[in-house]
């Protein structure tokens, strides 16, 4: 059994996952959109490009995601998505990423427990925390 976040978006899914494409070397899986499902009809004319259901693949990691309908749609509370590097230089260059147009919850740093740590909200409303342990706990 396997554990898989599944994001919801405002609207936003296909422009978010093309960012993590770019920004985490994300791997795009299949794309459904609203207007090519039986759901077309109970959608907008406007929502018919919007994302049903889609993946990416971070690595071995599969995070799906979806586009919600604008009176059914809730920001994220409660959760975040948790990177882990095992090189300083990447994580710092994901957190900056991320942090474009986002909003730094904590600024990535050396911690007493990790080499660099840092918590973002992207700028599609994701939380993120970016985390590269000590090299020899790498080891």
């Amino acid at each position: 059994m396997q554990v898989r976040a599944y994001l919801s978006f405002n609207g936003d899914c296909e422009a978010a996952f093309k960012f993590y494409e770019d920004g985490l070397g994300a791997k795009l899986g299949p794309v459904f959109r609203y207007g090519d499902s039986p759901l077309a009809e109970t959608v907008p004319p406007e929502w018919a490009d919007k994302i049903m259901h889609a993946s990416i693949t971070i690595d071995d990691q599969v995070l799906m995601g979806a586009d919600v309908m604008p009176d059914q749609y809730e920001a994220p509370k409660g959760i975040s998505l948790s990177l882990h590097s095992k090189e300083a230089s990447e994580a710092d260059r994901v957190f900056e990423d991320l942090a474009k147009d986002g909003r730094v919850l904590l600024p990535i740093e050396r911690t007493f427990w990790a080499e660099r740590f840092g918590m973002v909200v992207d700028r599609f409303g994701i939380p993120w925390m970016v985390n590269c342990e000590y090299a020899e706990q790498n080891a």
